[in-house]
Formats: C-alpha cells, sequence, structure tokens
C-alpha cells in the first residue's frame, strides 16, 4: 500500500476501514475532516478522490458516498460474529442496504447467520404474527437466498406492500397467513414476491 498511496492517503483509507469497521458505515466528510483536524473539504476530497483513482474506494449513492471497502466486507464476512444491517422496512425493490433503509448494525453469532451478504435484520412491526410468538420490537433474522417451504415465515411483497406472514400452499395455491385470528388470510391479486425467509428471532428486553 506505501508503495501506491502517500501517508496522508493512507491515514485517511485506514480510517475509514476502521470506521466502517465500527459502524458498519462510511463516516461523512465532516467526519473526516474533525479526525485530521482540517477546515476545508478541499483537502478531504482531494485525498478521496486520489483513493478513487487508484481504486481504493469506490463511490456509491448514498448519503455518505463511500461503498464499503473489500477489505471490511471479508473482515465482516470471516469474523466469528457477523455484522448485519437493521431494516424497519423492505423497498419494494428487495433489501436495499443503504444508509436511506439501514437504521443500525449488530453482530450476531455465526449460528444465526453465516454471512452478512445472505442475511439481514428486520425489525417487527404491528401483531399479526403474536400466536407465532413473534411481536412487535422482535428481530427476526431474514434469509434472503433460502427458498420458501410450506409454512415457513417469510417476508413478502404483496401486489406493492411488505409483510411478515406465513407462507402456504394449498393444491397449487399460494397465500400468506396471519398468526392472529383477527388477520384475514392475504391472497395475491397481482404480485407475490418472497424477499427472505426468517431462520431466528431475537428478543431484546429493556
Amino acid at each position: 500500500m506505501a508503495d501506491h498511496l502517500t501517508e496522508k492517503q493512507e491515514s485517511v483509507l485506514k480510517f475509514i476501514e476502521e470506521y466502517q469497521l465500527s459502524h458498519g458505515k462510511s463516516p461523512t466528510i465532516r467526519e473526516m475532516r474533525e479526525e485530521f483536524n482540517v477546515s476545508s473539504d478541499n483537502s478531504i476530497l482531494k485525498h478521496l478522490k486520489a483513493l478513487k483513482e487508484k481504486g481504493f474506494i469506490k463511490k456509491d449513492d448514498t448519503p455518505r458516498g463511500i461503498a464499503l471497502l473489500n477489505t471490511v466486507k471479508e473482515k465482516l464476512s470471516s469474523s466469528a460474529t457477523v455484522k448485519l444491517p437493521v431494516l424497519g422496512f423492505i423497498p419494494a425493490g428487495g433489501p436495499v442496504l443503504t444508509e436511506e433503509y439501514v437504521n443500525s448494525w449488530m453482530e450476531v453469532g455465526e449460528d444465526l447467520a453465516k454471512n452478512s451478504s445472505d442475511y439481514f435484520l428486520l425489525e417487527v412491526t404491528g401483531n399479526s404474527m403474536i400466536d407465532a410468538g413473534i411481536f412487535e420490537g422482535d428481530l427476526v433474522v431474514v434469509n434472503i437466498k433460502k427458498s420458501p417451504k410450506n409454512e415457513d415465515i417469510v417476508v413478502a411483497l404483496v401486489d406493492g406492500s411488505n409483510t411478515l406472514k406465513r407462507f402456504m400452499r394449498r393444491n397449487e395455491q399460494v397465500y400468506l397467513k396471519a398468526e392472529n385470528s383477527e388477520y384475514k388470510d392475504i391472497y395475491p391479486t397481482n404480485e407475490l414476491v418472497i424477499q427472505g425467509v426468517i431462520t431466528s428471532l431475537i428478543r431484546q428486553y429493556a
């Protein structure tokens, strides 16, 4: 790295890596400016431009503007614990791991998630699944790669709306079942997309 980067560029890259490992997202320009005790954005932007041109960072469309470094992704995936994003809801296109949708990040054991790319955490809202022991405020671990089997609990996009329900298949007909007698079964009119299968539940007590 020293052969490719100046001392200051290496310092900026190291700060970005350490920040991403701790927070699951990139530092802002202001945070980098404060870290290196400079008054102007231009000096930080100059180093970021050089890091991008040399292939050490990639820009993305998040408010913070810097994608997770490959070294960070590798460390998150290979550690004994896995850092997963906590989503409050899922946009229609599926889990989008940008600051706009990620509420926070949480480390979980490898017994709950094998890696950081195939799983996310979803904060439960509502009480439609209380008879399955899933309550508002719980966190569910969602596997986006697992194919749903009959009676699995899933996160689904139904006719443009997200929901957490039990996946049911009866005589070739697919529908979603709530675990609360006050809620009706959901039969898709136009579209049903399974966005992930629930594999575990995390409950935090105050």
